[in-house]
Formats: structure tokens, C-alpha cells, sequence
């Protein structure tokens, strides 16, 4: 397989969230946009083909799930990541994020705190304070350049009350994959106090050398009963405006309750191109995968040198995984407003803005590297050139 990762796909005018936005949110339309976390790549070739093939159908009509699917998906946690699991383990959801909004409204009540580990995705904050939760930070802590879990703080709020925890596994935006002891421990505190674990794992493919992931529900039939583990192929093979994932819950109460209300709100239909273009990329994908990967995997150590050799007040946080960068700017001396000015109007260039990930993200930038190397060098030269002219 030949994949051409150095072609950049024109994405202008094509409705495309990230490259068709740029006027609108950052105020000049020839800004290059490295904020969401979408790929510049073209998916891999049996998901094109098999998207093609359904598309000449020509009739768009409801759609079911066979059983080839949910073996696509068993099949990959077994041979990626040892894990098995039961197809009746298995209930689809529109996205991620909507399981795990789905999870605080069934298992928490208004006004009850709802766990993350701050910074962490947005979405994490907008599906606890949507559903009138409140947001109990268990901020992460920076050792050795590294997050790490700050697990005293964290059994204080369980002590206090916390019974759900919204896990991020590998870490968004700090790319740490954590290691199987910490998880474990991490499972040990919240069995002890009796705290269900949403595990959001949908970056658990995108692992550099030298890093496993461990899936939460896979160390113990005890840990596994209090998961609901929140997956997809979008993130691993660039499939995200399909919206389509799925949930791994071995708890019959906790599943039947989540499906209940995924039927309730009619979010539990096939989608006519979602299934096909997972199972296309769960048996088709890997050597495609490991390609993409090991571009990725360049373009981060270009962009950790860049930095060391051109600008040395900001330091990345180097990770495990994911195609993000978590990049410490503060040394800078600037706020949010004079960051985004910095990013928007001198160097025109869009990286995530780290305070969307709570407030211990302000002063830092999140990088995606998933484009082609041309891109980043580009973005990282015109970014550097407005820091030295300020």
C-alpha cells in the first residue's frame, strides 16, 4: 500500500468544519487551521471503496447491522489491544460525546458533581454543566514532563460524593497514555467507593512506539462491571463526519439503561454508510493505520526540534500518543486575548487555545499534527516568525 500522506486534500468549500470556518472564527479566511482534531489525510482506500459502492445504491433507505459488523469490532479490541469482549457488549451511539452526556443524565442527578481531569477535551465541562451537574476538577499534575493523576485529590471527591468519573484514555489534550498500574489503581479507588467510570478511549489506536494502551473495562471482571467505555473508528481512521461510535458495557443494568434512553431519543438506527465504513477499516485498515502513525510520529519530532532550535520559551509536552501537541507557552507572558491576537492576526495560523480545556490550559496551545509535513512546517515558521517580532 502506497499512501501519499505529504498531498494536501483541498478541503476549501466543501463544508469542511475545520478549513471553511476561518473568517468566521478567527477573522481573515488565509488562516491555517491546525485546532480540530480531524485528520488532512485521506481515509484508508477500502473505506473510500466501500463508501463509493454504497453510495451507487442510489437509494438511501433505513439500514440494519449484521453480524459481519459487531465482528469487525470484536475482532480489532482482541487483536489490537487483547481485550475481548461480547457482542451483546456492544450498543451504538451517535458519538462519544453523546454517550457520555447519555451517562451523566442516567447516572447522576441535577446538582450532583460529575469528575474529569482538568485540562481535558471541552466537551467533557459541556455535558456536565448541560445537564445542570456540577464540574468537580481533579486537576492533573506535570511531573517529569509528563501528566500524571493526582489520585489523593481524587479519592477526596469520591469521599465527598463523586460517583461518576469522565476518564480520558489516552489524555486529550496532553497525548499521555496511561500505564496499566496507574489504571489500576485508578479502578481500585473507584471500586472502593463505588464510582461508575465513563472511559472515553476513542484515541486508543494512535499509540507511538514504546506505549500500549491498556482498555479501562479490560483489567478485572470487576473493574469491567463498573465501565461504560465510549469508542470509534472515527478518530483512528478519519471517519468523524460519519458520526457513528460505540459503547463496550459489560453491566447488564448499566447497558439496558443507556439503550433504553438511546431508544427513547431514536438514536439507535444504522446508519447507511457509518457501518460499512467501520467494518471496512477495522478488517482493511492496519497497514494503513501503522503508516499514518509512523508519519505522525515525524511530524511531532519535527515539531519538537522546531521549537527547541527556533523557539525555546515554549515548551511541548511530548506524547505518548494521539496527533496532538500540548505546548507550553506561558513563558511568553501572555493571556488568552494575547495569545489568540498572536495566533489570529500576526501569525495567522489556528492551534486549539488552551483554556477551552479548562483554566489549567491557559497560557498553553494544542497542535494537531495529522497533515501533511509542508503544513506543519509552514505553521510552526509563520507562528515563530510573529513570536520573535512582537
Amino acid at each position: 500500500m502506497t499512501i501519499n500522506f505529504d498531498e494536501l486534500i483541498d478541503r476549501r468549500n466543501t463544508r469542511s468544519y475545520k478549513w471553511d470556518q476561518s473568517e468566521v472564527l478567527f477573522g481573515s479566511s488565509d488562516i491555517l487551521p491546525l485546532w480540530v482534531a480531524d485528520m488532512d489525510f485521506p481515509s484508508p482506500p477500502a473505506v473510500q471503496e466501500v463508501l463509493k459502492k454504497r453510495a451507487d445504491l442510489s437509494a438511501y433507505g433505513y439500514a440494519i447491522r449484521n453480524e459481519s459488523y459487531f465482528d469487525a469490532i470484536k475482532n480489532w479490541y482482541s487483536r489490537r489491544h487483547n481485550w475481548t469482549i461480547e457482542k451483546s457488549w456492544i450498543t451504538d451511539s451517535p458519538s462519544v460525546v453523546t454517550s457520555l452526556s447519555l451517562a451523566v443524565e442516567m447516572f447522576t442527578k441535577p446538582g450532583e458533581q460529575v469528575v474529569l481531569q482538568s485540562p481535558v477535551y471541552y466537551p467533557f465541562y459541556d455535558v456536565i454543566e448541560s445537564n445542570d451537574r456540577v464540574v468537580a476538577k481533579n486537576a492533573l499534575v506535570i511531573r517529569n514532563g509528563r501528566f500524571e493523576m493526582d489520585l489523593d485529590h481524587l479519592e477526596s471527591l469520591f469521599k465527598d460524593g463523586a460517583k461518576l468519573l469522565l476518564l480520558c484514555s489516552p489524555h486529550n489534550p496532553g497525548g499521555r497514555v496511561w500505564e496499566r498500574e496507574e489504571l489500576r489503581e485508578l479502578g481500585e479507588l473507584c471500586l472502593r467507593y463505588g464510582v461508575i467510570v465513563v472511559s472515553d478511549e476513542i484515541h486508543c489506536d494512535l499509540t507511538f512506539p514504546g506505549h500500549v494502551h491498556t482498555p479501562f473495562a479490560s483489567l478485572s471482571p470487576e473493574i469491567s462491571d463498573i465501565t461504560i467505555t465510549a469508542l470509534a473508528a472515527t478518530k483512528t481512521f478519519n471517519l468523524p463526519g460519519l458520526f457513528t461510535s460505540f459503547m463496550i458495557t459489560s453491566n447488564h443494568k448499566i447497558r439496558a439503561k443507556m439503550e433504553k434512553r438511546l431508544r427513547t431519543l431514536s438514536l439507535h438506527m444504522a446508519h447507511h454508510f457509518a457501518q460499512d465504513a467501520v467494518e471496512a477499516a477495522f478488517n482493511e485498515g492496519e497497514e494503513w493505520l501503522e503508516a499514518m502513525l509512523e508519519y505522525v510520529h515525524g511530524n511531532l519530532n519535527y515539531a519538537i526540534g522546531y521549537f527547541k532550535e527556533h523557539l525555546t520559551q515554549v515548551e511541548p509536552l511530548k506524547p505518548d500518543g494521539t496527533y496532538l501537541l500540548w505546548i507550553d507557552c506561558r513563558a511568553l507572558g501572555l493571556d488568552k486575548k494575547g495569545i489568540q491576537e498572536l495566533m489570529f492576526k500576526k501569525a495567522k495560523v489556528a492551534f486549539s487555545e488552551g483554556s477551552v480545556f479548562g483554566s489549567e490550559g491557559e497560557g498553553w496551545l494544542r497542535i494537531n499534527l495529522a497533515c501533511p509535513r509542508f503544513i506543519l512546517e509552514q505553521a510552526l515558521k509563520q507562528f515563530v516568525e510573529a513570536v520573535k517580532q512582537r
